[in-house]
């Protein structure tokens, strides 16, 4: 192990020329890591968080990243079992998490798409939705495997992976404790903690919004979420500052444009239906127009990030393959351990066997044409899989798996499968079908690949080795896929999709996409400025993708991303010595990466309530408060004090 007392400040930094990252565990090390403990810990964490995450993101429309509470209930159990004489190592708990954090992206792209066959009147079975969920998967952590020497390796100190970094903190502090680890268990109760305040006891608001009287319908707002807080700390003010760009060009630029252009409309524009522009507010304008221009920019900001990643890309693969080659000789070269992937050939072969199975067995997608129609739908899920996880996998580096935009990928995938099978003219039912499924596989693909990031992050900074994790993802989706769609189906039979207590919003946003499409009524003119946002970034020098996500995601999202960002910079520039900037850098970076985990933690625990209660906590609500200006009033203050306390424990000096 390596001699010193947690991560240190290597592992926020990009290496010296020439040089590279020496991890927690030395490469050399050889510690016990694929454990029958480690696995069967991870499939059971994996089956509770899953259906936890399923109702969440049918109540609410979004999922949280269970990377970090796995981690900590790992670390619980691990202390459990070596207060009974069974000590396990760090590597041990890296893989349980990495196992059971499968789930939750399943869950993510099972819940985004597969709904919207219930709202056609369609009703997919166990077995379908489970071998759509595996495929997507599997697709997904394959894709990733040549990705990881690029994004994790080489990228290291560029992109800083919140959740991955987290986790490797809340692991490490667990080893070492003493210093600047409890920082870390600081984090999680501070965050636990806000969390409850505004989502259990709801007893101040999780949001504030201020209406700006000039231009009209323009609105500011900000998640009052410490998760988001300490994911700006994180990255920093640059990237944090470009995010906040693209949603204040959103809120401030073009909602009042839009406004403005409808007063005068005397019918409703689609994709809405029933009301007015001039009687819409903000964020029913978000929802229904700007999420589309969020979802051009986001696919076109993609595609640039895609060419540009190509050479690597292509790189990584020659690497892949030379290394095959010598494995071969007699003279075979020994890999590092910290540096073994899946062969390739492994990769190659997992690809085509899931395109098969999604072409020639026609469980997948169901009564969908014959082999034809559905080979065409499984050469359609590999491009954009293969696409849309590069696209994620660097996303989650920037702004983590729980702001990962796997609906606006999923989006644009849709647009793009619905608009071949318009221009095949299979425009019925049957072609909505395929359209959606199609959907889902990728949008599990995209969002496995960045939880598989974070997860490969997490081992990158402690000293795993690759090979086992991908396996352990593997395991994970495979084990989890089957209880994931019991507890939608379950849900569905409960309570029924686009009801009020599961509104599935999501999915109702996919099936308008896909009847716009191939009904051929879907905005175009949208989603082309999605496109031309993306390219004026580019001209401009300006980050494309971090830029396009903030247009796509609420300004509120954003808000607390951006104070992260400039809290970090003050921080740091008020320092007396580069010696206390990094100390104050390193502290914060534990404080937010406990924020992260006490949010993710508490939220899953409230999406587990709400599981079994059949709906959320009520709480206390706001109404102590008086009106709804006191609440947010008490709200904002709040959570000024909690940045204010996160301040003066950045600055506080080590005695």
């Amino acid at each position: 192990m390596s001699a010193r007392q947690g991560l240190g400040p290597g592992a926020f930094e990009p290496p010296p020329p020439g040089g590279r990252y020496e991890p927690y565990i030395a490469h050399g090390a050889n510690l016990q890591e694929f454990t029958l403990k480690a696995i069967g810990l991870g499939i059971l964490f994996g089956i509770v968080f899953g259906a936890a995450n399923a109702y969440l993101g049918l109540r609410a429309g979004l999922t949280i990243s269970t990377s970090i509470p796995v981690a900590v209930m790992t670390v619980a159990v691990f202390r459990a079992l070596e207060a009974a004489g069974r000590r396990g190592t760090i590597l041990e708990a890296n893989l349980a998490q990495t196992v059971g954090s499968a789930s939750s992206s399943l869950a993510s792209g099972i819940i985004f798409t597969l709904p919207a066959l219930f709202l056609w009147g369609l009703s997919p079975d166990l077995l379908q939705m489970t071998m759509l969920a595996m495929c997507g998967g599997v697709l997904g952590i394959l894709f990733m495997v040549p990705l990881r020497r690029f994004l994790i390796d080489r990228e290291h100190g560029r992109l800083p992976y919140p959740e991955g970094t987290a986790c490797a903190e809340v692991l490490v502090a667990n080893e070492v404790g003493g210093g600047n680890a409890r920082f870390v268990f600081i984090g999680l109760a501070g965050g636990a903690a806000f969390k409850a305040l505004t989502s259990w006891a709801r007893a101040i608001p999780d949001a504030v919004h201020i209406r700006l009287p000039w231009p009209r319908k323009a609105e500011i707002g900000m998640d009052l979420a410490p998760a988001l807080f300490g994911v700006g700390f994180i990255l920093g003010p640059r990237i944090a500052a470009v995010m906040v760009g693209g949603g204040l060009l959103s809120w401030l630029v073009v909602i009042p444009l839009l406004d403005w252009w409808g007063a005068t409309r005397t019918l409703p524009l689609y994709p809405e239906t029933a009301l007015l522009m001039i009687d819409m507010t903000p964020a029913q304008l978000w929802t229904r127009y700007v999420r589309y221009i969020g979802a051009g920019a986001v696919a076109a900001a993609g595609i640039i990030t895609l060419v540009r990643s190509l050479p690597v890309m292509v790189d990584s693969f020659r690497i892949g393959f030379a290394q095959l080659k010598s494995q071969r000789g007699a003279n075979a070269v020994v890999v590092a351990r910290t540096d073994r992937d899946l062969p390739l050939k492994f990769v190659g072969l997992g690809v085509a066997l899931v395109i098969g199975v999604l072409a020639f067995v026609p469980i997948p997608f169901g009564d969908v044409g014959g082999v034809g129609h559905r080979l065409v739908a499984a050469i359609l899920v590999a491009v954009f899989a293969f696409f849309f996880v590069t696209v994620a996998s660097r996303i989650v580096g920037l702004v983590g798996v729980t702001s990962n935009p796997t609906s606006g990928m999923t989006i644009a995938a849709l647009l793009g499968t619905a608009g071949i099978f318009l221009a095949m003219g299979w425009t019925d039912i049957t072609g909505k079908a395929a359209a959606i499924t199609v959907g889902c596989v990728v949008a599990i693909a995209a969002s496995i690949s960045g939880d598989t990031s974070q997860d490969l992050k997490t081992g990158y900074l402690l000293g795993a080795t690759p090979r086992r994790q991908q396996v352990g993802e593997l395991v994970g989706v495979l084990t989890s896929a089957v209880f994931v769609c019991l507890a939608v189906l379950l849900l569905a039979e409960t309570f029924g999709f686009g009801s009020t207590e599961l509104p599935a919003p999501q999915a109702t946003l996919m099936k308008l996409v896909i009847d716009g499409v191939l009904d051929q009524s879907l905005p175009w003119g949208l989603v082309a400025a999605g496109v031309g946002i993306a390219v004026g970034c580019e001209l401009l020098k300006i980050p494309s993708l971090p830029f396009a996500v903030g247009v796509y995601l609420p300004v509120s999202t954003m808000t607390p991303v951006f104070l992260g960002g400039l809290l970090r910079w003050w921080a740091e520039r008020s320092a007396r010595s580069p010696d206390e900037a990094g100390d104050r850098r390193e502290r914060g970076i534990l404080l937010g990466s406990g924020f992260v985990g006490g949010e993710g933690l508490l939220g899953v625990g409230i999406a587990g309530a709400a599981f079994v209660l059949g709906r959320r906590p009520l709480g206390l609500g706001t109404g102590w408060l008086g009106g709804e200006t006191a609440a947010m009033l008490a709200g904002f203050t709040a959570f000024m004090a909690f940045a204010a306390w996160f301040y003066l424990q950045v600055r506080r000096r080590e005695g």
